[in-house]
């Protein structure tokens, strides 16, 4: 999975996309290939599990969980959160091309803004003033700054992840459902 090709998905107008279309077909228009994610370098590790039919099935169940697991996994504050995504996926059988992808949520120009907003959730639920500080993504800042901030942070980075599952969970589920009520009717009027 490449940064390129999920700026080029981010980059579609809203307005050209064809919402009359079965959610399944939609979304398959803009999912990455099986094989270019199966051939992903640090993806090997998981083998032959990655050729699961099931890992791959777009359907309600699949894209609601492969959203909730993306959505959880972006904010966890660790490296290589495509591999902790993909190996949820595979244990929850939810699409893995889409958990992989919505890792990527967090990228170099959004982490800072929402890991301090994460270490703000944090403060505020645990109650401590927040304290001022450059966020920078090195061992040295990790070292330094973190100690001191480290509960914080990580008690706001899991109550977002747990938060943005359920929501994006419950949240594309409903939208498919919707979707596909809508599309019946459409044929059931076409036959009338």
């Amino acid at each position: 999975m490449h940064l390129d090709h999920i700026l080029i998905v981010l980059a579609v107008p809203i307005t050209t996309a064809k919402f009359d279309l079965m959610p399944r077909k939609f979304l398959k228009r803009f999912m990455p290939s099986h094989t270019r994610v199966k051939e992903h370098k640090h993806l090997q590790i998981f083998g032959d599990v990655l050729h699961e039919p099931n890992l791959w099935h777009i359907n309600r169940r699949s894209m609601a969980g492969g959203f909730a697991v993306g959505l959880f996994f972006a904010w966890v504050p660790v490296p290589l959160q495509m591999l902790l995504a993909a190996a949820a996926a595979i244990l929850l059988r939810t699409n893995l091309a889409l958990s992989v992808t919505l890792v990527w949520l967090t990228n170099p120009v959004t982490i800072t803004p929402m890991f301090y907003f994460a270490y703000l959730v944090g403060t505020w639920v645990i109650g401590t003033p927040a304290q001022q500080f450059e966020f920078e993504l090195s061992f040295d800042w990790l070292t330094s700054e973190l100690s001191s901030s480290w509960k914080p942070f990580l008690t706001g980075c899991f109550i977002l992840a747990t938060a943005s599952s359920i929501i994006g969970y419950l949240t594309i589920s409903q939208l498919w459902v919707y979707n596909v009520r809508r599309q019946r009717s459409k044929r059931t009027d076409k036959t009338l």
